[in-house]
Formats: C-alpha cells, structure tokens, sequence
C-alpha cells in the first residue's frame, strides 16, 4: 500500500483523479503499468522560496508525458527535481537517468518525458521556474534531461527543498526575492554548458523531424515557425535555436522551400504548357498575395515568375536568401 510519506492532510487520489490534480500543477502525465482501480498516489502544491513548487508521489511502474501532452499545455518553464528519498529513473531528450536521494534533475517542460519507478518510500519535490526568467538570469538556455549529483550547488538546493517540506512549503518571506536568484544561481551552477558540448544525433534527428514538417505543410499560408514548434512538441526558442546553430532562421528556411516548389511548379508550367495561371502557383505554395510572392521570387532568383515560367532549361539559380544552401544541407524530399 502506497504511503503519502507522513504528509499530514494529503490525500491518496484514485488514477483519474491524481491525472486531474496534476494536469492543474505539472500538466498531463498518464500512469502505466498498473491498473487503474489498483492506482494510489498524491499531488499537492508547495511554496519554496516563493516558488511554485509540487509534492509528488505515485506507484505506477511509470508516468509518461507525450509530445502531444507537452504541446496541448504549452508550457513554458524547466521543472528542476530533486529526489527527497527513495529512487526513480526519468528519460529525457535521449538521456536515461537513475536517481537517488540528493541528485538534482532538470526537466524540460516543453519535452516528452518519462518516469519509472514504484518504491512506496520514493518522493520527489519539483520547483517550477520560468523559461525566460531562467534563461536570462542564466544566460544560456539550458537542456533538459540532465542529472546532477554529489556537487556543493546540489546539496544546498536539496536542503532548500527539505526544509521547505519541513515548514509544509506554504508560508511566504521577505527574503524569498533573494532565495529565488539564490536557487537561479544554483540551478546555472548545476546545469551550465560545458565549454565543448557533445554532438548530439538526436538533436541532428530532431531537425530533420522539423524540416520534414514543414515540407509538408507548405500549402498552408497559415504556417510557420509556431505552428512547426507546436507539430514537433518542441518550443518555438528551440525551434529557432536550431535553426541559429545551422546559420539560418526558420522563417527563412520556409520561405526558401516555397520559392523553390514554386520554381518547379513553373518549370512545369512552362514544360507542359498548361497556361496555369502564376497566382494560382503563388496561393499552391502558401503565399496569400500574388504581388508578395513575386516580390520574394525576383528577390530570391534576380527574375520574375513570369520570366521564370517561359524558361523550359530547368535552371534554376541561387539567390540571396538566408536559407537558400540549408535546403541541401537538410536534404528534403521533392514533391
């Protein structure tokens, strides 16, 4: 039988529930392993150090949060974990992790994720700290899916959180205005980037996954970077992360794959001699204004579609766009 740890007032939900009360704390996560009329576990909100925290608890097998999860909520903040006793696992951007007591995870909300363990005796507090005001109070943007343990930064966050328990983590001060950038501090102390970061091939996967997306939704005049980040499960500042780190931004890898289907959409106009009319080709490639889409077209190829529509060689040159050398580099698909 699951124990709620001698949390005084807290009590043992049902699976559904325990689904509810988390939805309105930490989002959607789903038990499995274990079946629903057998399922235990809590939820509460904590304050520690004016921060909106949670006591969580469960003995499912494992909780998983989906991409579909993280995109329906919309989340924009990090949980940062710490194992108050017992043991877990979590998997998370490719990173599996075993977790102790003491050890400090960083858990992007943004992201899939999953946990695994149902030690009766294992509990887990989360902080919720903002995306922005993490990474500008850091400077980076850190990533999820990381564990630190044994480090002077962890063992102070992990005191923090205890004795937030011991006062039941609802009372406010003065000073958590300075604990907040204290526990900000700790966190960029744990988690900042090492001066040579790995390759990582998921995250070479990951944006091949985007392009392949957006390939697929060029019609659709309505889409760009936010509706790309929300089809992926990712957030939008990552999205335009990779991208940066490829030397091109997202919008313009999006207008550059549809001046090219565009460009082939006219070769084969011209080819077929189909009289297609060049607006119709414009409103095909997701561009609501046929005098916007010339415009991109003669800046992109230094000529008009029109021009472009009577030359049957299939030459297609490069123009000046910023995206223009990443939609090799990617190699997507043609239609």
């Amino acid at each position: 039988m699951l124990q709620s740890n001698g949390v005084e007032g807290t009590p043992l939900l049902d699976y559904e529930a325990w689904r509810a009360s988390l939805r309105t704390i930490c989002g959607r996560y789903s038990p499995q392993g274990v079946e629903r009329d057998a399922f235990q576990g809590w939820a509460r909100r904590l304050n520690v150090c004016g921060l909106a925290a949670a006591d969580i608890g469960w003995n499912a097998r494992r909780i998983e949060r989906t991409y579909r999860d993280a995109r329906l909520d919309g989340m924009e903040h990090y949980y940062v974990r710490i194992q108050v006793s017992g043991k877990s696992a979590m998997i998370q951007n490719d990173q599996a992790r075993r977790i102790a007591v003491g050890d400090v995870v960083l858990v992007d909300a943004a992201r899939p994720v999953t946990y695994f363990g149902n030690n009766a005796s294992a509990r887990w507090v989360s902080l919720h700290l903002p995306r922005q005001s993490l990474i500008s109070h850091l400077g980076f943007e850190p990533q999820g899916g990381f564990c630190r343990r044994g480090t002077p930064a962890g063992r102070f966050l992990h005191e923090v959180v205890v004795d937030a328990l011991k006062g039941e983590g609802s009372s406010f001060s003065a000073a958590d205005s300075y604990m907040q950038l204290a526990v900000y501090d700790l966190v960029g102390a744990l988690f900042a980037p090492s001066d040579t970061p790995p390759i990582s091939r998921s995250t070479d996967k990951l944006f091949a996954r985007i392009c392949g997306v957006i390939k697929d939704s060029l019609s659709d005049p309505d889409f760009g970077p936010v509706e790309a980040a929300a089809e992926v499960g990712i957030s939008l500042r990552y999205v335009q992360k990779l991208f940066m780190e490829r030397g091109a931004t997202c919008s313009g890898f999006i207008y550059t794959l549809r001046l090219d289907r565009a460009a082939h959409l006219l070769h084969r106009r011209a080819l077929l001699r189909t009289g297609q009319p060049l607006s119709e080709i414009a409103y095909a490639c997701g561009f609501r204004d046929y005098a916007h889409f010339a415009r991109r077209f003669r800046h992109r190829f230094r000529y008009s579609p029109g021009a472009h529509a009577g030359n049957s060689d299939g030459i297609v040159r490069a123009g000046t766009d910023e995206s223009a050398s990443l939609t090799h580099d990617v190699q997507a698909p043609e239609s």
